[in-house]
């Protein structure tokens, strides 16, 4: 499965930079926020800040980067096919 990312501003309060995912039909599955390189967890990963449909759920995952964060994503998508 294969995602469009469009780069988006999240009003987190802290991190911003943030990636809308949409599916092969543009509909609007995850909102991905970068971690701040200050961020004492995980700095510079991706966060699940909201995910739809089979990705929304209790699960709010880091990602080390922007292709594991779609990996994740089509799995869980694959899930519902």
């Amino acid at each position: 499965m294969s995602f469009t990312l469009q780069p988006i501003r999240v009003a987190t309060g802290f991190d911003e930079e943030g990636m809308m995912v949409l599916d092969e039909e543009q509909r609007l599955v995850a909102v991905l926020v970068r971690l701040s390189d200050e961020n004492e967890v995980a700095p510079g990963q991706w966060y699940l800040e909201a995910g739809f449909g089979r990705i929304d759920g209790t699960s709010h995952p880091i990602f080390s980067n922007l292709d594991m964060a779609q990996d994740w994503i089509s799995q869980r998508v694959a899930k519902g096919s």
